[in-house]
Formats: structure tokens, sequence, C-alpha cells
């Protein structure tokens, strides 16, 4: 019997669909045994959220600030033949919950030694975030065998607009002369083809060209200006955070006037200088097309820089 643990925090229920629809071909296997342990914050953030509480996360989650969880009810010392880490991504960086689960002992003595998937459900940026994951993991002297990123298929600016609504509202859409938000119905039913992957290696034992196979499945799509424009974010994320956490913890009323200006600026930047950043971009991967591509080939990977 093989034994897995899957570990994950959802608020709108999008990334336990991601991980029923790519696990269902492990759950029907009689030799699988399949645990699942749902991340639970004290206290819980609301979904839909109200517009200055999505905001008012953004410091805690860029400085990776841990937040309160539930008691686990999984045994950290059980010998699990793999582990499946699902997380979404806030503001560059793994949501508040799930960062704050790595921040455990418990985090690093179940990942000691294991075989680790993660599985992502988000927009479309989530490079950042998974650095620090894939480095985290590596830390616990865990072995990140695979990565599995489902993302908004809609263009960045106007998936801007439908997260919103969607955060704001519990909406997916569409709405109007808007498209659904989140990732799409026809990518979730797909999701199992991965599955099938991955029980074949956990089968054979053989995880050495699991996360090889997984980007051959399409489990994994870049876009260089994308990652350029998340390392700069994190650059600039990082000062906000800062500037807002002097005045105070998440919730305090002292900080709300500094929270609206970040918002305020997100916005104004994300439509005005994000179209220029990826036009420079495309250029710098025209004319440096090696470079470029052998940047992106680490970034499919799953081992993290020396």
């Amino acid at each position: 019997m093989k034994k897995i643990l899957v570990l994950y925090y959802t608020q709108s229920g999008q990334l336990r669909q991601i991980i029923d629809s790519a696990l269902s071909p492990l759950e029907n296997d009689p030799d699988i045994q399949v645990t699942y342990e749902q991340l639970r914050p004290v206290p819980e953030y609301h979904f839909p959220w109200k517009s200055v509480e999505f905001f008012d996360v953004f410091p805690e989650s860029v400085e990776e600030i841990p937040c309160d969880l539930r008691a686990f009810s999984f045994d950290p010392d059980d010998d699990y033949d793999l582990v499946v880490l699902a997380y979404q991504v806030w503001y560059l960086s793994p949501s508040i919950p799930f960062a704050s689960f790595l921040k455990t002992p418990e985090a690093r003595q179940l990942l000691r030694g294991k075989n680790v998937i993660t599985l992502l459900g988000v927009r479309n940026m989530w490079v950042m975030a998974q650095e620090k994951v894939k480095n985290i993991i590596h830390g616990y002297s865990g072995r990140l065998v695979g990565n599995i990123v489902f993302v908004d298929r809609t263009p960045n600016l106007i998936s801007i607009l439908t997260i919103m609504k969607w955060m704001s509202t519990g909406d997916k859409g569409p709405y109007k002369y808007l498209p659904g938000s989140g990732v799409s119905k026809e990518d979730i039913h797909a999701a199992s083809r991965f599955g099938c992957t991955i029980l074949d290696a956990l089968k054979k034992d053989r995880f050495n060209d699991l996360q090889k196979r997984l980007v051959g499945d399409g489990a994994v799509n870049l876009n260089n200006a994308l990652i350029h424009m998340e390392k700069t974010g994190v650059r600039i994320f990082k000062k906000w955070a800062r500037f807002i956490l002097a005045k105070g913890t998440q919730g305090d009323p002292n900080r709300l006037f500094r929270v609206r200006l970040f918002r305020t600026y997100l916005i104004f930047a994300v439509y005005t200088l994000s179209p220029v950043i990826s036009l420079i971009f495309y250029f710098i991967r025209f004319f440096f097309k090696e470079t470029t591509e052998k940047k992106m080939d680490y970034y499919y990977g799953t081992t993290p820089k020396a």
C-alpha cells in the first residue's frame, strides 16, 4: 500500500476541485491510500473578500508573517511515499496559511526525506512564490520531484479585472463583457492526465524524471515577461510592505491610509507599466534567445539554485 498525504489551503474551493481531478487516478487505485489535510487559519480568512481586507493582507503575505493554524490531524512522523503540497499565491508569495505551515516544526519533520510534488492554482504569476517553496523543501531535506501549475489563461490585464470581481463577489462569472475568472473548467477536468503520470512514477518508484514527464504533459507553462515583472514586483512589494507595517499589523486602522495608497499604486502600475515591461522583455527574449531559454529551463525544473 502506497501512502500519500495531500496538504492544501483553499478559500473558494477551486484548489480542492483541481486536487480531486488531478489525483483521481490515484484515488481510484486500490493500492493507494490518499489522506487530505486542509489548513485552517485562526481566524479564517473570509471569502469573498471585502476590498480593504483583500489588500490588508498584502504586507503579511510579502513578509511571510505567519498566522495561527488549527491543530493538524496528520502524523508528521508517518512514512508517506509522497507528499503533495497544494497552494495559492498571494502577492507573489505563498498564501499566508500555507507559508505559515511551512514555518512549523511539523512541516520540517514531514518533509524530511520525502518525495514532494507541488500543485498550484493561480492567476498567472507564481514563479517567485515557487522559488521560496522550492528552497524550503530543499532546506528541510525533502526531494521536490514534480511541480504542476494551473493558471487563469485569460490575458493578464483582463484577468486583473475578473479576479478582483471573483474575490469581491464570490462569482467566477462570466459577467457582461468579461470572461469567467480562475482556472477553466476544461483545464480542471483534464487534470487527471497528471495523476496518471504520478501514479506510474509511484508504482515504479521512478521519480528522477517525473518533472520532465509532467512538463511534457503540459504541467508548466512559462512567460518570460511575467517572470521579469515578478522579479521587479518582489523588490517593489518589499518596500511597500515595510512602509505599511510601520503603521501597524493586519487589521490596524492606523495603516488603512497606506493600504489604500498601495491599492491605488498597484492598479496604476498594472495598467500603465506592465504593458511596457511586457514589450521590452519580448524584444529581450528575441535578441537573447539562448540566455533566456537557459533561464526558462531552470524554472521548468525542481532543483533550487546552488
